[in-house]
């Protein structure tokens, strides 16, 4: 359902595509640091990342695979061998790399192999691309740790990032601005639902 929806969006603004950049935003600061990764629908996992405090912006798009300058069309055929992820620009003083993988392991579920719910092919496939060696420690210790929440293994990659491409610009924020469609009530809406209820238990 999700890329029949996706390519109905896509026919809508074919015409604005060749304005868009498929490279990575220029969001460094002082103050920030990226972090790159896939856990099945990219609009699941950007309105759950939205949402955690720290989190300064979050791109939806493609990494992990071989082709340059994917489209999504080529993404869904399965060739590219990229997944769909979301870049997350945030704050270190205000919330951990830590925490942020801390997040992945709550917004999907890393024991299914190349699916997340109806969602299926290896661009669904649960991945952390890593910018650093400490982030790829950092995330393998997050690993063994969150091991002990799941009864199946954790089948989530973890590797470093060699590119991250930004998604067509209707990807982008789209729960936000699509809320009543479809998928965003049915899927989305009650993952953010209970996350929203995660937040709020833990100012308490």
């Amino acid at each position: 359902m999700k890329q029949l929806i996706c390519l109905l969006l896509a026919s809508v603004v074919m015409t604005a595509r060749a304005a868009e950049t498929n490279s990575t935003p220029n969001m460094q600061t002082n103050k920030t640091e990226l972090a790159t990764i896939g856990g099945g629908c990219f609009w699941c996992t950007e309105a759950i990342f939205q949402m955690l405090p720290g989190v300064k912006s979050v791109v939806s798009g493609y990494a992990g695979g071989h082709v340059e300058n994917p489209t999504y069309e080529q993404v869904c055929g399965g060739q590219t061998g990229h997944a769909e992820v979301i870049q997350v620009a945030f704050d270190p003083v205000k919330v951990s790399y830590e925490k942020i993988i801390e997040t992945f392991w709550d917004a999907h579920d890393p024991t299914t192999l190349n699916r997340q719910g109806n969602d299926s092919g290896t661009q669904y496939r649960s991945i952390i691309l890593c910018n650093s060696e400490a982030q790829k420690a950092a995330a393998e210790k997050s690993k063994i740790e969150a091991q002990k929440n799941f009864s199946k293994p954790i089948v989530t990659e973890i590797v470093a990032l060699k590119k991250f491409y930004a998604g067509e610009g209707y990807h982008q924020n789209y729960y936000r601005s699509n809320p009543n469609q479809g998928y965003c009530r049915a899927i989305i809406r009650p993952k953010v639902e209970k996350f929203e209820k995660k937040l709020k238990e833990e100012k308490h």
